[in-house]
């Protein structure tokens, strides 16, 4: 099975105990999570599932733990992944350390561990100075960068290779035009256009477009711009008009929310690291928006960092939450996901100063 995130064919034989992964284009690391499970297990072994830790809901010591423990799937190979919030990147206790570093000694048999840290870190940062000091050779360390338009052009290709159905120059070009080079969205939209496309043999302009039309792009970008101006009755209109009219799938509509609020995240993030200014900040997260759109620009520039500065870390930790849990009931219930999207807006909508007088 060939990684993209590794460039390389990942299998029994050149796999690796554990993989530290950070960085912002977390799309990778789940691609690659994907990846290592192909690779070590047969697709007709229904009873694997993959083990995935939150830390801060368990501790190292649950995790490694767990990593002993015989499974009760039948499968000789057993895959953890660790979820790293962003408020626990720098907690690691000394006895943690230990924990970890007795691990490394002789790390499980058959036992893939993948830590994902959702963020770029400094070298000093407790547990990146950790698995650096680690000299054993058993933790591969990779930071997964944000792609640039030819890398995701290459990316774009690798992954219709994968779906077996290639695509005209064109239509790599007004799908990169369209979405930008955000890998979560871009997977969205190929599977849909290979899905629409069905048995032709190549996907054309033409095909982008009735798939990945304007009229939905404008209405994806409305949906942020409510979310900025936390516009309750407008992002209503605007989410009926997805889901009923242009008959966007439900996951769709809910990832391009959480998306939202993770690039608040990753905005609050970058300045608060000052690795970026607001202006390459705004490009790199809105490059559908440029200044020479002059007054628009500027009020799209404005709210965007005005409610990135209202929200804390702590209040976007918790959007994000919820999102979570309202996937999870998307999956496991046959709750409506436009009642719980609508009750998360109302929610998120009141913490608008003034906003309550109006209902």
């Amino acid at each position: 099975m060939y990684s993209f995130l590794l460039n390389k064919d990942i299998n029994e034989k050149t796999i690796s105990p554990c993989y530290f992964l950070y960085g912002e284009e977390i799309f990778l690391a789940e691609q690659f999570v994907e990846n290592v499970k192909a690779s070590l297990i047969p697709p007709e072994d229904e009873h694997f599932h993959i083990e995935k830790f939150r830390l801060g809901e368990c501790s190292w010591m649950d995790v490694f733990d767990a990593s002993r423990v015989v499974p009760f799937f039948m499968t000789s190979w057993r895959i953890i992944v660790v979820e790293i919030p962003i408020g626990n990147i720098d907690s690691l206790t000394p006895a943690e350390e230990k924990i970890f570093r007795d691990y490394f000694i002789s790390p499980q048999a058959q036992t893939v561990i993948i830590i994902i840290l959702p963020i770029k870190v400094r070298k000093y940062n407790p547990l990146y100075k950790l698995v650096s000091s680690l000299t054993t050779g058993f933790i591969y360390i990779k930071e997964i960068k944000p792609l640039k338009d030819e890398q995701a052009m290459i990316w774009i290709d690798k992954r219709l290779s994968s779906l077996e159905k290639p695509a005209t120059r064109e239509a790599k070009n007004r799908l990169l035009e369209m979405v930008g080079s955000d890998l979560g969205r871009l997977n969205n939209e190929l599977e849909k256009i290979v899905t629409f496309v069905n048995k032709k043999n190549v996907i054309e302009l033409d095909d982008v477009n009735q798939v990945s039309g304007w009229a939905k792009s404008f209405l994806e970008y409305e949906i942020d711009n409510c979310l900025e101006d936390m516009a309750y009755d407008r992002s209503l209109i605007v989410l009926n008009e997805l889901l009923h009219k242009q008959r966007a799938k439900p996951e769709y509509v809910l990832g391009r929310i959480t998306w939202f609020f993770r690039n608040l995240l990753l905005a609050k993030l970058w300045l608060k690291e000052k690795t970026k200014d607001k202006k390459a900040i705004f490009k790199e997260i809105k490059p559908q928006i440029q200044e020479k759109f002059g007054t628009f620009y500027t009020q799209r520039f404005r709210a965007f960092f005005s409610l990135t500065d209202r929200l804390s870390l702590a209040d976007l930790s918790t959007y994000l939450k919820e999102l979570r849990e309202i996937d999870l009931k998307i999956k496991t219930s046959d709750v409506s996901l436009q009642i719980l999207i609508e009750g998360f807006l109302f929610r998120y909508c009141l913490m608008k100063p003034g906003l309550k007088k109006d209902f």
